[in-house]
């Protein structure tokens, strides 16, 4: 009876490290919680540049991978092209911004 609790447990243990290894991230993909956290962050983003007067966010797309946040879309000059950048930079977690905004 002994050694049978100690194959489930060992059993168990194994496949909850299968299942741990299987969730982690490498350099091209995202573990499941750097996703979520990507998931917020764009949403952060997104919701800065909808609430500021001067951007116009509707026109911008925002997408996040580790924490680079990727800004494009068209916008009508050259301050919202700044202000849109700035605002990504503000949100918490992000690393670095890539602003492809290009001017109408």
């Amino acid at each position: 009876m002994n050694s049978l609790y100690r194959m489930i447990v060992l059993s168990c243990l194994f496949f909850a490290m299968i299942a741990l290894i299987g969730c982690a991230g490498g350099p091209q993909s995202e573990s499941f919680g750097e996703h979520i956290d990507d998931s917020v962050i764009t949403s952060k983003v997104k919701t800065s540049l909808l609430r500021d007067p001067q951007v116009s966010g509707f026109d911008i797309s925002v997408s996040t991978f580790k924490g680079r946040v990727q800004l494009n879309g068209l916008v009508d000059n050259a301050d919202q092209l700044e202000q849109a950048g700035r605002l990504a930079r503000e949100v918490g977690g992000v690393s670095s911004v890539e602003n492809n905004l290009s001017i109408k």
